[in-house]
This record gives structure tokens, C-alpha cells and sequence, in this order.
């Protein structure tokens, strides 16, 4: 009797804990389909067991030229209150305009490339990453850019417009006046830090996003 009444304790806290958990779950709201379609956003989640900081340092930083510092802060929709904890993922072309592949890539990379990165903003809604300046697709037909998805607590992954580069000539008027702003306008003038050009961009959530609200 005394074992079966121990049994029955232990089920009866197995069922508490199980149930009760699969309940708080059933809870967690899912996160809202925001910003349109969105090809290859699901790579935002492809950093695998990466622990994210605000800053990161992409692959061929060290051995590639000119050096590129990346860095601002993510603004809630007033455009006023920082936004801590937010993750944003980028990935670029090479120096010669292509997406470097090494072969063994998986999901996204293998469109994207190994050139990417991801960090997840501080409290105070800061982000770096320090990288190259890409080159332009070998066709010419696109301005240097540097591709960027953005993912905030209760919404779905959405792409903000790329970072472009003010003194870029293949950034034509006509190629301008197609840029949406969404988070804010991506045409930033590089500025030397410590060294290197430097391209600040604060971003706004929401900004120029449908379906945000």
C-alpha cells in the first residue's frame, strides 16, 4: 500500500508537471506574420548553438580588404526606446561579387554563402559587426549591398533594405527611388574610426513594415 500510494504520488506529479507545461505552452503566443514575403529569413535562426552578443566578426575579416565596421542602434517604433535582445543576421558577396561557398554548406548558406553573421542587441539596443566591403555581382547590374534580416520578440523574421553604399556609382537615382526605407533608409557615407571605414545605421522597428501594426 505504502509503495502504491508512492507510485500514485509520483503520476500524480508527473501529470501536474507534464500537463501544466504542455498548458504554458499552448499559451505562448505565436508570433505574428509581419513585412510580406520573405525568401531566405529562416536563415536568421541558422547560427546553431552560437551564443549571440552584440557583436560579431564575419569570416575574412582578417584577410580581406577594405575593412568594413557595421554598427548602430535598434529603436522601437517611436523611434526613441532602445530595443535590447533583438537579432539581426547578414550576409554579403565577396571581393570578386559572388556568395563564397566551401562546399559542405547547409539550408541557406547554400545560397547565402559562409560570409554571414549574426548578433542579438544589448540593453541599451547596440549592434557591431565587423567585416569587408563587398563587391558589386561580376554583371554589374546591382550596387555593392550587404542583405539584412532583422527578428524581434512576437514576430516573425522580415528583411529590412540592404546596407548600400552612398559613393557606390552603380547607386543610381533610378536604383534610389526603389528603396522603401524599410527600418529606415540603408544608404549610409563611411566614416574612418580607429582606423577603419565605419557605416552607422540606426534602424527602427517597424518602420515602413506591412502589417506591423
Amino acid at each position: 500500500m505504502i509503495q502504491f500510494m508512492k507510485n500514485l504520488q509520483f503520476y500524480c506529479l508527473w501529470a501536474i508537471i507534464t500537463f501544466g507545461s504542455l498548458a504554458c505552452q499552448a499559451q505562448q503566443p505565436a508570433d505574428r506574420i509581419v513585412g510580406g514575403g520573405c525568401e531566405g529569413c529562416e536563415a536568421i535562426y541558422e547560427y546553431g548553438d552560437k551564443r549571440l552578443i552584440p557583436v560579431d566578426t564575419l569570416p575574412l575579416f582578417s584577410t580581406s580588404k577594405p575593412k568594413l565596421k557595421i554598427t548602430g542602434t535598434v529603436y522601437q517604433k517611436d523611434g526613441k526606446t532602445p530595443a535590447g535582445d533583438v537579432i539581426l543576421y547578414i550576409y554579403h558577396t565577396d571581393r570578386t561579387g559572388i556568395y563564397s561557398k566551401k562546399g559542405d554548406e547547409k539550408g541557406w548558406a547554400r545560397r547565402h554563402g559562409f560570409i554571414r553573421g549574426w548578433v542579438k542587441t544589448d540593453i541599451n539596443g547596440h549592434y557591431t559587426f565587423y567585416t569587408f566591403r563587398p563587391a558589386a555581382y561580376p554583371d554589374g547590374t546591382e550596387p555593392e549591398h550587404i542583405h539584412l534580416t532583422i527578428k524581434e520578440a512576437g514576430k516573425t523574421a522580415y528583411y529590412l533594405d540592404e546596407f548600400v553604399f552612398e559613393d557606390d556609382p552603380i547607386l543610381t537615382q533610378e536604383k534610389r527611388k526603389l528603396l522603401i526605407d524599410r527600418g529606415g533608409s540603408g544608404i549610409g557615407s563611411l566614416k574612418l574610426e580607429n582606423t577603419i571605414p565605419t557605416f552607422r545605421r540606426d534602424i527602427i522597428l517597424g518602420l515602413n513594415i506591412p502589417d506591423y501594426e
